[in-house]
């Protein structure tokens, strides 16, 4: 049977979310969590919907996970809990202090944690006044020394809005398409003075959260005009000028799904390799 698992977590002192030999990942302690509770005889494996990079965080994360339907059933031992409960509560028993599984539950018919997404919602945190940095913030909040300008950055941030060739923003890899359709890009100033990027799109390429944000933040710093993360898209090529920015101001916030019925057709549908119109 298939487990939708939404969680958390602090990505700090993780190697990202994919498993690696030797190194600590949520992929691998979570499957580690999962194959101890259920006693399964080889590791859970697990889909993700959205890989996060070492030090990036989450708090809306969703996996699935195909698992024995007995296995899952003998969770609850003696009480007369559901399952589904059962599951949080003894998950909550072996997983670190970093990672929370928040809520389990029966995937309905045709879910794919990945495929079936229809956008995930990314958050990223900028302090520009050491005077405001507020110490309990420090593993989300990256601090720069310059003041920057928000409307200008939520100026230039609008313009890449749309379906767009995204190569400049992406580290490339074989085979893969780098189309993507940006939803939402803005910047506001939020609590506390900090800067709050907001990044909605239907999907991501590697480090392309990061890379756009870089590419506003010389435009708030007034080095650049709002038009020239624009230009650099257009270009369609890695410019130097765009810093990646640290990974720990990025938090994956939300993951949205179309309702059950869709579900199978949203999975086929971003299957399929993604181009420009003409």
């Amino acid at each position: 049977m298939r487990l939708r698992l939404d969680l958390g977590y602090d990505g700090t002192d993780f190697a990202g979310w994919a498993a690696q030999p030797v190194l600590r990942t949520v992929e691998g302690v979570l499957s580690e969590a999962l194959t101890t509770v259920l006693r399964a005889t080889e590791p859970v494996r697990l889909t993700v919907a959205g890989r996060t990079d070492a030090g990036v965080h989450a708090r809306g994360q969703v996996v699935h996970a195909d698992v024995d339907e007995d296995a899952f059933a003998r969770l609850p031992g003696r009480s007369d809990r559901p399952p589904e409960v059962a599951a949080v509560a003894r998950l909550a028993g072996v997983l670190p202090a970093d990672v929370v599984v928040r809520r389990v539950a029966v995937a309905p018919d045709g879910f794919d944690a990945r495929f079936s997404a229809l956008r995930r919602r990314y958050l990223y945190r900028v302090c520009d006044d050491s005077a405001a940095v507020d110490p309990l913030r420090r593993r989300d909040t990256v601090v720069v020394r310059d003041h920057l300008d928000v409307a200008a950055m939520d100026e230039a941030a609008g313009r890449l809005v749309g379906l767009r060739d995204f190569a400049a923003f992406c580290k490339r890899r074989e085979g893969a398409t780098t189309v993507r359709t940006l939803l939402e890009y803005s910047w506001r100033r939020g609590g506390g003075g900090v800067l709050e990027g907001t990044v909605v799109a239907d999907a991501f390429c590697h480090s392309m959260v990061r890379a756009l944000v870089g590419a506003v933040v010389p435009v708030g710093e007034g080095r650049e005009a709002s038009g020239w993360p624009e230009e650099v898209l257009r270009a369609g090529a890695r410019d130097p000028r765009v810093k990646v920015m640290p990974a720990h101001g990025l938090s994956l916030e939300e993951v949205v799904y179309p309702g059950d019925e869709a579900l199978a057709a949203r999975a086929e549908e971003a299957r399929a390799t993604r181009t420009l119109p003409g």
